[in-house]
């Protein structure tokens, strides 16, 4: 594909990442996902090893992180299981980074919901501001990917930027979204229209007394 990511030399990647190690904060918490298994369903932590291993070399690189193929060898190690059962998962969920990204990386949802809401005014804003698919900004700020549904097709078009989904977004909000990470502020997340997660515009028209208290409605039934 045109936009994929660029995967580095493995020499290079080696020789920054064969000596990769659980830290101090990740292995207490590799302790805590393994007590959830038994005996023997190790390879039940692939994903949140995986998860695990990707957040340390993000914080190692200040970037939102990746899985260099010495990471994923170390993982498996962890769980006593082939280094292809493990590197099968990190190819299968999007969620994992096969090649270094940005600090930021902009994940935008161009499945026909999104389509049809504007996906194409908001991929035309990441790329007035220089972003381009595939790719990392000069200034390793931004990487950008256009992913399949995310599954916030009622809040259509939406971003995933690291841990944050930004919905409902027009090219001028996606703007001000980008600007704001680059200024090193943090934007809100969620719909950046008047709503409160997927409810209607400008407040619910149904169950209204839910808002302010968990309602009991069976006398009015």
């Amino acid at each position: 594909m045109s936009d994929a990511a660029h995967i580095p030399d493995e020499a290079e990647t080696r020789a920054r990442w064969g000596a990769f190690e659980w830290n101090a904060e990740s292995a207490e918490k590799a302790k805590i996902i393994l007590s959830r298994y038994p005996k023997g369903r190790e390879q039940s932590a692939s994903i949140p090893f995986l998860d695990l291993a990707q957040r340390q070399v993000g914080a190692e690189t200040q970037t939102q992180g990746w899985l260099p193929v010495p990471v994923i060898e170390y993982v498996a190690r962890q769980i006593g299981v082939p280094y292809m059962r493990v590197y099968e998962v990190a190819t299968f969920y999007t969620m994992f980074n096969l090649a270094p990204v940005g600090r930021y990386h902009v994940q935008v949802c161009g499945t026909t919901p999104c389509m049809l809401r504007g996906s194409d005014d908001v991929l035309a804003a990441c790329k007035n501001k220089g972003l381009v698919k595939g790719k990392t900004t000069p200034d390793g700020l931004f990487t950008l990917t256009e992913v399949e549904c995310m599954g916030n097709c009622a809040n259509a078009p939406m971003v995933q930027i690291n841990d944050d989904n930004f919905e409902d977004l027009t090219y001028d909000s996606t703007v001000a979204v980008l600007e704001a990470l680059a200024d090193g502020r943090q934007p809100k997340a969620g719909p950046q229209i008047n709503r409160h997660n997927s409810a209607p515009e400008g407040g619910p028209t149904s169950l209204i007394d839910m808002v302010s208290e968990n309602h009991d409605y069976r006398g009015a039934w």
